[in-house]
């Protein structure tokens, strides 16, 4: 089995409703996000995927629709707000931790038709999450 990786940063803030801590308020992150695609045989020039068609498929995702914007849970009454203010909102149905981050951007690599089989998040230098 033959396995590449592709990695990405991107700012981005949230908050967590319903949570009881520091994380309820709005605040940022500089993220960074490892993709792991896998294949048993290679293409024929020899790869798993092209470097460079990862960063124009998922990268290009990621930056268009997650860098500098503000990731919020549908409902949450703030994205109304923000959007009557032409601030740049992306709504997630799942509350935006590191866990549904990395399960997000998972299923964004898979419907772009990439061999995805893991995604890695760093929320901090120190905390992340895995979706496998």
């Amino acid at each position: 089995m033959y396995t590449i990786s592709r990695q990405f940063s991107f700012c981005y803030g949230h908050r967590l409703l319903e949570y009881d801590g520091k994380c309820a308020h709005l605040h940022g992150h500089n993220g960074k996000v490892k993709i792991y695609l896998q294949s048993e045989i290679l293409n024929p020039l020899g790869m798993v995927a092209d470097f460079n068609e990862i960063k124009n498929c998922i990268g290009r995702w990621i930056e268009e629709h997650l860098d500098h914007r503000m990731i919020l849970q549908d409902g949450d009454p703030l994205i109304a707000v923000l959007r009557g203010q032409n601030e740049p909102v992306f709504v997630t149905p799942e509350k935006p931790t590191a866990e549904n981050m990395a399960k997000l951007i998972y299923g964004q690599a898979e419907q772009l038709g990439l061999p995805v089989s893991k995604v890695k998040f760093w929320e901090t230098e120190k905390c992340c999450a895995d979706y496998a």
